[in-house]
């Protein structure tokens, strides 16, 4: 028993709320999860994630130009899509996630980043990240890639994994063979205690692996960084070579 409500009924927010600094000047005028690759907007390879997995009540949070987050949100069919302002101050991602936690409601929920690119090349990530959740032992499940195959990546990882699912942050100065992909799927208990206003998920992450209950899973499929505008142009080249 997964302890979750049956996927059709399961909530998910997409993270679309950050500045895309890096991109700039092109994030001057076009927030970053509107930009294009290979000719979509960063946001719809979320979108599209979700809709393989049948889920179809989303959030998404917008700080940065704001009304064009809204506007195009608002057109994408199929889902039942809320929006969490936070115009009048950037919450990073865990305070972004927090003041969103009444249109997620009590049971554990999807958080997607739109600022990377997660294609499957298999059977739906989501899907099988609901198949593995298990409350009595994790309190978070984080979807991870391989390093070796991340596109436009050069840090040192971000997590080694138990033969179990089991998460250990990599020691400082040492690598580790997965990075984070940006999908989760958290249980909102662990927002208990939180402080108030700014603050990022890895304060989530950290409590939950100080109790082991921080698990993982591995992702097949893409996984393409797209921080720079050089990185934008080499992730439209593969995709559009796949």
């Amino acid at each position: 028993m997964t302890g979750l409500p049956d996927i059709s009924d399961m909530r998910a927010m997409i993270l679309a709320a950050g500045l895309g600094s890096r991109l700039r000047p092109i994030t001057d005028k076009t927030p970053k999860p509107l930009v294009k690759v290979a000719g979509r907007a960063l946001i719809d390879y979320c979108f599209e994630l979700l809709d393989v997995a049948d889920i179809r009540h989303v959030v998404v949070n917008k700080h940065h130009l704001a009304q064009q987050i809204s506007a195009y949100v608002e057109a994408v069919p199929g889902f039942d899509i809320a929006l969490s302002d936070e115009t009048e101050a950037l919450l990073e991602t865990g305070g972004g996630v927090r003041k969103a936690l009444p249109l997620l409601g009590s049971a554990p929920f999807f958080v997607l980043n739109s600022d990377v690119i997660v294609r499957d090349s298999g059977p739906s990530s989501l899907q099988k990240m609901y198949a593995r959740w298990q409350p009595e032992e994790m309190d978070i499940l984080l979807l991870l890639h391989p390093v070796e195959t991340a596109v436009g990546y050069a840090g040192q990882g971000d997590f080694h994994m138990e033969e179990s699912g089991r998460l250990i942050r990599r020691t400082k100065g040492k690598p580790a063979p997965y990075l984070f992909t940006g999908v989760q799927l958290i249980n909102p208990r662990l927002f208990d205690g939180m402080p108030e206003g700014a603050f990022s998920l890895n304060l989530l992450y950290d409590k939950a692996a100080s109790t082991g209950r921080l698990y993982g899973v591995t992702h097949e499929g893409q996984w393409l960084h797209v921080g720079t505008p050089d990185a934008l142009a080499e992730a439209s080249r593969i995709i559009e070579g796949a």
